[in-house]
């Protein structure tokens, strides 16, 4: 999510598919009215780390949930209003800076069995195409690299509300969710528990609360 980009590329959108269509017309997905006030939000964005939470979720020993977030990242947004297949992303996380509240299980999962932080000390994200799916809900499309593994990810963008702020910032507020296999990325190290299962879920919910900042001149 921030996921948001000083460097991004165009976005690329989903080539349309070649061949004769022979589906009925009734049945035809119809275009997602767009709310107009969405048109007031076009331009770039950056997240305001104060205010935010690049964030993930993993079960613990299949009973307990764990939650962490990154501190340290770079970002950028650049949100259409208009044309929500021109918006894109980019964030670019510091695996160092992750924090659960545990300094031991920080090091542990900085360390070779998970991020290997020495040798991979970066985590991106990178959108390339993005729809509107109606009402405020948006579903980015992007590449997720993590211990330079690049595989495609689908997040659910939420759009919350904006507001101009007593400092003349205007903000704008996102949720974003997605669920992996962080196996398919290298991050395979587990421990199986007697009784069954494992101390550590392949599955890892990714969290984006981000509040998107323009500055108003």
């Amino acid at each position: 999510m921030g996921i948001f980009s000083r460097r991004q590329s165009a976005v690329i959108d989903p080539a349309t598919a070649v061949g004769t269509d022979t589906s009925d017309p009734a049945d035809a997905p119809r275009s997602v009215p767009l709310d107009p006030t969405f048109q007031a939000l076009t331009g770039p964005r950056t997240i305001d780390r104060s205010h935010s939470r690049v964030g993930f979720s993993v079960r613990h020993a299949m009973v307990t949930t764990v939650r962490g977030a990154f501190t340290d990242y770079d970002s950028a947004l650049y949100f259409d209003g208009a044309r929500p297949s021109e918006s894109r992303a980019e964030l670019v996380v510091r695996v160092a800076s992750v924090d659960t509240g545990v300094e031991q299980r920080d090091a542990h999962i900085i360390g070779p069995d998970f991020f290997d932080a020495r040798r991979y000390p970066e985590m991106t994200f990178r959108s390339t195409s993005t729809s509107h799916e109606g009402g405020g809900t948006f579903r980015m499309t992007g590449d997720l690299t993590i211990r330079d593994v690049t595989r495609p990810v689908h997040l659910q963008l939420d759009y919350l509300g904006s507001v101009l702020d007593p400092f003349g910032y205007e903000r704008a507020g996102f949720d974003g969710t997605t669920t992996i296999d962080r196996t398919e990325w290298g991050l395979a190290y587990n421990q199986r528990l007697k009784t069954g299962g494992a101390m550590v879920s392949e599955k890892v919910r990714l969290q984006f609360d981000i509040s998107a900042i323009r500055s108003v001149s």
